[in-house]
């Protein structure tokens, strides 16, 4: 059996068992009344009972065609957008594993350069393109479809002006990190890295727009094809520069930059070519009309996304601060890659549930919104109890991967255990968090990640590592616990909120921005 067949067998025993309950309800009910009557009722009870019956089997055959839909759907946006962002944070694994098997220093000023320096503006942009995925999956749900490239080129806009005003921190990352109180040896190797990360900066912009824009209208698959070749090019061209031509850290770095932007590449021609006619009409100076709007939610959403990502680093900065700071850090960074990489399948569900919840609330069904919502987090869920398993069994052999110090796999492998528990809430608030994006709620979510991360998650943290003398571990059992408070945060949010209020706020802001086609000015 296929993973989809077993799963949707699961959910269908499951459906069969509540509604047999729910006969049993009704033939006592229905036994009840005709015991009081006479024959002729009687009858009449176990008539309407057989009626009764025969409707629970209709609504569940219903039933069972709708979760097998929705089913198909989540996989045909999530599919894609897992092949897409495994294969994306593979290219920045495959760079620190390959740099990492040249020097440890390598390795530890590359993980300071990508927890640190990409992680912050990968937030930022990332957060501030989620305001595409919800404005266009409600464009595409209420089919104003010519808006959707609209809302494109107005965040193309908006995030190459941020990323122009971020560029500094990779010129002057060597004296931002020493003022940090960093190694001096760490804090140069981190700059002459960084150096390297500005042209993969700028693909940030477009490859997570363009994937955002696709996924809302369905047609991401290449996307996804698209970023797995540029997965394998990395592969063959690491390979390359840095065993063959021995040109160590730029053969790497050099490898990641041209493998990202010929995905990008790919990604224009797919839409400039003709593939979304109905969606893309031409550059247009409407993009640059209400800027404000878009503006406020992208920085609410980049606000949502940074805190989260930013949680991350914070934590690798203050690991550089303990008496061995390069197996910290290294140690550290290799579990939050790994963490990072199924994190990144569980961003598939993330993005399924936006644009299913999108989707149906710019179509006005409050009802099919909650019913998206049940069936992806199932699905997340059967997912992330299998990885935390494989953790708990290979946690050790993974360490391999990216170092051959045995100090630093001894340091992951003692890390392991709350690894795999990471791994398994992984599966579950990253859903919740799409279903916020979908719904254009990513301010709330902002308050919620201020609240369990910085208020909960890092204090307890460093009170572990440094006052109990846990190190590492205390730092990490301090982000668990902030993650686990986001999750039941989250939860109650989403049990809480109103979904036809949601359809209405939705509904008054496509109206509010919506142009007509032939108001458009190319």
């Amino acid at each position: 059996l296929t993973f989809h067949q077993s799963w949707f067998i699961f959910l269908h025993n499951q459906i069969q068992h509540i509604h047999f309950l729910s006969s049993q309800t009704l033939f006592i009910h229905t036994g009840k009344m005709g015991s009081n009557n006479n024959d002729n009722s009687k009858n009449g009870g176990e008539l309407e009972e057989r009626l009764l019956e025969n409707e629970i089997e209709i609504n569940e055959g219903d039933l069972k065609w709708r979760v097998w839909r929705e089913m198909k759907l989540i996989w045909k946006i999530a599919f894609p957008s897992m092949l897409a962002r495994t294969t994306s944070f593979g290219v920045l694994v495959v760079t620190q594993s390959f740099l990492g098997h040249v020097t440890e220093l390598d390795l530890a000023a590359f993980a300071l350069v990508q927890t640190l320096f990409l992680r912050f503006i990968n937030g930022i942009i990332l957060g501030m393109s989620s305001a595409t995925e919800t404005l266009c999956g409600q464009a595409y749900g209420a089919k104003q479809y010519h808006m959707m490239g609209i809302y494109l080129q107005r965040s193309w806009i908006v995030n190459i002006i941020t990323a122009t005003i971020t560029f500094p921190l990779f010129i002057f990352s060597t004296q931002i990190l020493r003022a940090l109180g960093e190694e001096e040896d760490i804090a140069v190797a981190t700059g002459q890295i960084s150096i390297w990360c500005i042209p993969y900066l700028y693909y940030f912009v477009f490859s997570f727009t363009i994937q955002m824009y696709l996924q809302a209208q369905l047609k991401n698959m290449v996307v996804g094809w698209l970023s797995a070749s540029s997965f394998v090019l990395h592969v063959l061209l690491s390979w390359f520069f840095v065993y063959k031509l021995n040109w160590g850290v730029a053969g790497a770095l050099g490898g990641l930059n041209i493998a990202s932007w010929a995905s990008v590449i790919g990604q224009f021609i797919y839409i400039f070519g003709g593939w979304c006619p109905n969606s893309w009409k031409g550059f247009t100076t409407a993009a640059f009309s209400d800027m404000w709007p878009v503006v406020k939610l992208s920085v609410s959403s980049g606000l949502m996304l940074c805190l989260e990502l930013w949680y991350n680093s914070i934590l690798v900065l203050l690991a550089g601060y303990m008496k061995d700071a390069t197996t910290a850090i290294s140690a550290f960074s290799i579990c939050l890659n790994i963490s990072a990489w199924e994190f990144m399948i569980c961003l598939g569900f993330l993005g399924a549930a936006c644009v299913r919840v999108s989707n149906e609330l710019g179509r006005g069904n409050a009802k099919a919104a909650k019913f998206a919502i049940k069936v992806i987090m199932g699905t997340s869920i059967v997912i992330g109890v299998i990885s935390w398993i494989l953790c708990l069994i290979f946690g050790r052999q993974i360490s391999y991967i990216f170092t051959d110090d045995e100090k630093v796999a001894d340091a992951v492998a003692d890390l392991s255990v709350l690894l795999a528990f990471s791994i398994l809430l992984n599966s579950i608030y990253p859903v919740l968090s799409g279903v916020a994006v979908g719904a254009g709620l990513q301010g709330t979510v902002a308050i919620v990640n201020i609240f369990c991360y910085y208020l909960i998650g890092i204090p307890l943290g460093v009170v572990l590592a440094y006052v109990i003398n846990l190190e590492v571990k205390g730092l990490w059992i301090g982000m668990l616990c902030g993650v686990l408070a986001q999750t039941i945060t989250l939860s109650i949010i989403t049990w809480k909120t109103d979904w036809d209020l949601q359809v209405r706020k939705a509904s008054e802001r496509l109206n509010r921005w919506f142009l007509k086609p032939d108001d458009e000015l190319s």
